[in-house]
């Protein structure tokens, strides 16, 4: 038998790329939906009507992402000042936190900003994505997180996945002996995370748990296209069976 506390903290995330996602992650069991859109480019700020929606109708935890672009995390001065307007969105909507990542040039966390966001966000509290996973130093942004006030940081250990990750997300978790929660991510699902959650000791995990969804259209039009994706007849969406399945498993293993 696990400790209350570990039992208490072991949780599901999920990646929402919309409201339907979203609906599908709390019907499926998950604890929060990290809110984002253009999931291809690793998600960005969604809307606002997507925001407002989820706030009116759902009761799960909304932590929208605030990330203006897709690509790398240094950001000029216009995509800084647009990162305070959507907090200022997230933070009249009532959200539960926000979820940041900026780096300097040289790929140390942007503590400055960073801090200034936090202020910003009171009284959400405030994570830190991916953009961990590209830092000069992930030990050094560790303590960095952590002296700023980070409550979570989504991570793959700096590697492509979780799962070729799981070393590595082991000593951060040792490494931040409870001063901030580590929250692996990145190609977790219903095959790997019981051995993740072996490997790690993790207790929060975040997963898209998506899948593709048929487009209804009749007439389709072959010869076009209006974006880069290889099929606009279909898209993608949180499953809810898939969520249900990994939050099964992340209750299973700490009971």
């Amino acid at each position: 038998m696990k400790s209350d506390l570990i039992t208490k903290n072991a949780c599901l995330e999920v990646c929402a790329n919309s409201y339907a996602s979203a609906l599908a992650a709390q019907n499926g069991g998950a604890k929060r939906a990290e809110f984002c859109d253009n999931l291809a480019e690793g998600g960005t700020t969604p809307s606002y009507g997507q925001l407002a929606l989820a706030k009116k109708n759902l009761s799960i935890e909304i932590w929208p992402i605030i990330r203006p672009r897709g690509g790398d995390f240094l950001y000029s001065d216009t995509e800084f000042e647009l990162m305070k307007e959507d907090i200022n969105i997230c933070r009249s909507l009532n959200c539960e936190g926000i979820v940041i990542g900026i780096l300097k040039e040289d790929g140390a966390i942007d503590r400055e900003r960073c801090a200034e966001l936090i202020e910003l966000a009171k009284p959400m509290a405030v994570a830190f994505h991916r953009a961990f996973d590209m830092s000069n130093d992930m030990d050094q942004a560790l303590e960095d997180l952590i002296e700023l006030g980070i409550k979570r940081v989504l991570t793959s250990g700096g590697a492509s996945s979780a799962a070729l990750g799981a070393e590595k997300l082991s000593q951060l978790i040792k490494k931040a002996n409870g001063r901030i929660t580590i929250m692996p991510g990145a190609g977790i699902n219903e095959g790997n995370i019981q051995q993740l959650i072996n490997q790690t000791g993790a207790t929060e995990f975040h997963a898209s748990a998506k899948e593709f969804v048929q487009s209804k259209m009749k007439f389709r039009n072959t010869e076009t296209k209006m974006g880069s994706i290889e099929d606009e007849y279909r898209y993608e969406l949180t499953s809810e069976i898939k969520v249900k399945a990994l939050v099964d498993c992340i209750n299973e293993a700490v009971n």
